[in-house]
């Protein structure tokens, strides 16, 4: 009876939620996210949605994606999915510590690690996007990378930590995973 109770209440709980993920409207390439149907905590969809990703890790795999820039693309998609207007939606990444690697240009990644970097794309669509890419002075010195090699449209602050309290002095929400 109890196992039959289980199902039935999952049944229940779950049938609201799309099985499905789609990317876009506003990240065509990255960033899917499933729908939710009804959520029983309400999307306040006037409101404006500042948040700043602090982002310090990347995948140990050179050749993937990093999960953590694609952060930043599925809070676009899933608020504008659900009815957020895209202007009031504003993101700006932190990047330090190992993730420094991930926002170099190709030549500079080539040279590191003998692929493509695999996160330039992500990159330029979240820039076109409007979302600021903010890398922490102090990890290119420590980590050994010039502003010659990141990716075009990169900011350079003087330290991650000097970034994320403007932002957040700026009404940006901080996102940490």
């Amino acid at each position: 009876m109890k196992s039959i109770l289980l199902i039935t209440t999952s049944f229940f709980i779950f049938t609201g939620f799309s099985q499905e993920k789609a990317t876009g409207p506003i990240i065509t390439e990255f960033g899917k996210v499933a729908k939710i149907q009804n959520p029983d905590f309400k999307t306040d969809k006037t409101l404006e949605f500042k948040a700043v990703f602090d982002v310090m890790q990347s995948p140990e795999n050179k050749e993937n994606l990093s999960a953590y820039l694609e952060t930043a693309a599925r809070f676009l998609n899933m608020h504008a999915q659900a009815g957020v207007a895209s202007e009031n939606l504003k993101i700006a990444l932190v990047v330090h510590n190992v993730a420094t690697k991930d926002i170099i240009t190709n030549e500079a990644y080539q040279k590191k690690y003998g692929v493509d970097n695999p996160n330039t794309d992500l990159i330029k669509a979240l820039q076109a996007a409007g979302g600021q890419v903010i890398v922490c002075g102090q990890s290119i010195v420590s980590r050994g990378y010039s502003k010659e090699e990141l990716l075009p449209g990169v900011q350079v602050a003087l330290s991650a930590m000097t970034a994320l309290i403007q932002l957040q002095k700026d009404d940006y929400n901080l996102i940490k995973f």
